[in-house]
């Protein structure tokens, strides 16, 4: 369940990215598409797992097709679409991070690699719609993108400790994710820079 909101989530993302870029509606499918998925076929490929998930189950097919008909049909409300665009990728980024450190958890893989590939789950598939729609990605600028997924997959590898209920953990961890995510922006948090501005 948790999968198929991040699912929705990116999809209505790749969407919003693909109507600014003015795509017709075969181009905005495919953003939706490889924004949804692209993290996790990533995950998939690089755990030796195929044929990867979304083509084992058409929910996600399903999934991403009715996301991208509600944005279309209600693009018009979501008249800011920077702020609609951030959001569901915030929320995208936090569901998904925890799926992709449960997935190398299933596999008994190291905990650092467990949270690189929930840092891949959630980043990736906005690093090929970015690149797809010829923008920079934001994991590659100062934002604080990709960071908040490490420190919410920190938070789960930490939490895995305590006696506490794996629900919990796993909706903490998320939202961490989403908490760090938002609070960056709205102070206007970023990495350090290389370059003089």
């Amino acid at each position: 369940m948790i999968e198929i909101l991040g699912t929705f989530a990116f999809a209505i993302s790749g969407v919003l990215v693909a109507l600014e870029k003015r795509m017709d509606v075969f181009g905005v499918l495919i953003i939706a598409f490889v924004t949804s998925v692209g993290g996790g076929t990533l995950r998939d490929i690089l755990i030796g797992k195929t044929p990867v998930t979304w083509m084992e189950n058409m929910i996600y097919v399903y999934t991403i097709i009715a996301a991208t008909v509600f944005a279309i049909i209600f693009r018009k409300r979501l008249n800011y679409l920077r702020v609609s665009l951030f959001l569901f990728d915030t929320i995208g980024i936090g569901l998904y991070t925890v799926v992709g450190i449960e997935k190398g958890l299933y596999i008994g893989l190291h905990p650092i690699i467990y949270i690189a590939l929930g840092t891949i789950t959630a980043c990736f598939g906005g690093v090929i719609r970015d690149i797809l729609c010829n923008e920079i990605p934001i994991i590659f600028r100062k934002e604080v993108y990709a960071t908040a997924s490490i420190l919410g997959g920190f938070t789960y590898f930490l939490l895995r400790k305590l006696p506490i209920d794996n629900n919990i953990v796993f909706v903490i961890s998320g939202s961490v994710v989403i908490i760090v995510r938002l609070i960056a922006v709205k102070f206007k948090i970023s990495l350090p820079s290389l370059y003089k501005d």
